[in-house]
């Protein structure tokens, strides 16, 4: 007998030493990835806390606008604790890093879940958001995406989003390009690998006539095919395009807009919320992106006191100017938090319970957010106003 009680004490010391160094092993990758510091730090009893995770790119090429969201969502999870959070329930945040990649999200998603997550804030791009939403919708878990723009994010009933989808656009665009008589005569250079892209164009190439826009020049590239862009600037320039509209990610804006200096042709350039992160783009000459303008429901630069409450506490907190996809995050916790207390959610209710309550909280709540006064439909788009800004002095201007 004292054999055998020796054996079980020494078992449950290698136990308890396994379960150490998996947590221990848990909070480097937590640090790594990029997450918040208050993911997997909690030891708060289930129920007595809203657990809510994020998903977007920390690292690889998108990790500028994952990056983004993560900080803008900290910020107003911060706040929120700070003031009592939700319903007088504490918020744990914890963002995991999907490099973009649509099979990496949902192992994300899987991960969250494990972890007890409640609701999703996310994800950061269309096709990963597309491929986890098909699993939040058979779950029946709460998502709001802060920056997933395909159509197909939203198609489920527990889905909602915070920034214009693909249509929305390259309609609105066209609008503002229209009405505010920039051009003409306008070229469209853009990814017809990517949904993000093609979906903008469509949009944009069916309100364009209705403005009095003529499309001159269409030139397409692929993910296979995205450093060499003299063939469509020079079918742009030969067609007298005044304007080219680039409904594309910064990283190809940035080749583009270097490439078409080189053979001197100065168009306009005119893209949406991909281009936001020009200014940051390694080995680009900044000064190329004067002038550039982009169609986005924020500029750092306003003037109103939430924006520059929110844009200071960015700057100390993380030592740079933040772009839209950080503003998209602030709002969406801020969704978050109002749908729920409308609702009276709680955190011991199930999650498919929580779904259903805050699919009718957010269809009847008003949000006065930093992208604008958004309200949703049952379908999960928002409505709220358009922006556009312009590149001027090596900052995001505002304008008219």
């Amino acid at each position: 007998m004292k054999k055998l009680v020796s054996f079980m004490l020494v078992a449950a010391m290698v136990a308890a030493t396994l379960t150490g160094c998996g947590s221990s092993d848990n909070a480097k990758s937590t640090e790594a990835a990029g997450e918040s510091s208050a993911a997997g730090e909690s030891s708060a009893a289930a129920g007595t806390t809203f657990k809510i995770g994020g998903i977007g790119p920390v690292t690889g090429g998108a990790a500028l606008y994952g990056l983004a969201v993560q900080r803008g969502a900290q910020i107003a999870v911060d706040e929120i604790n700070a003031a009592g959070g939700i319903n007088g329930t504490q918020i744990e945040f914890n963002f995991q890093d999907d490099e973009a990649d649509a099979e990496k999200s949902v192992n994300a998603y899987n991960s969250l879940k494990d972890w007890g997550m409640q609701m999703l804030m996310g994800t950061v791009t269309s096709t990963p958001c597309v491929s986890v939403a098909a699993k939040t919708a058979e779950d029946n878990m709460f998502q709001l995406t802060p920056s997933g723009s395909s159509v197909e994010c939203v198609q489920s009933d527990n889905a909602f989003r915070v920034c214009f989808s693909d249509p929305d656009q390259g309609k609105k665009s066209a609008q503002y390009i229209g009405e505010h008589k920039l051009a003409t005569k306008v070229a469209v250079i853009y990814d017809s690998s990517d949904t993000y892209s093609t979906g903008i164009y469509e949009s944009f190439k069916s309100e364009a006539a209705n403005q009095g826009i003529e499309v001159v020049a269409e030139g397409a590239f692929t993910a296979d095919n995205k450093t060499d862009f003299s063939v469509p600037l020079q079918q742009a320039q030969a067609a007298g395009a005044e304007l080219v509209f680039l409904p594309i990610y910064y990283t190809e804006a940035s080749l583009i807009i270097t490439q078409a200096n080189k053979m001197g042709y100065a168009p306009q350039f005119f893209g949406c919320d991909g281009l936001d992160g020009l200014i940051g783009v390694e080995n680009f000459d900044q000064s190329l992106a004067e002038g550039v303008m982009l169609l986005t429901p924020f500029a750092a630069d306003a003037q109103d006191d939430l924006t520059q409450k929110f844009v200071s506490a960015y700057k100390d907190k993380y030592g740079e100017t933040p772009i839209q996809f950080a503003a998209d995050a602030y709002d969406a916790i801020y969704a978050i938090k109002l749908a729920a207390e409308k609702e009276n959610v709680t955190p011991d209710m199930s999650v498919s319970d929580i779904c259903e309550a805050m699919k009718k909280g957010m269809t009847e709540i008003s949000l006065e957010g930093l992208t604008g006064t958004i309200t949703w439909t049952a379908s999960g788009e928002p409505d709220k106003e358009p922006k556009a800004v312009k590149i001027e002095n090596g900052a995001y201007t505002a304008m008219e």
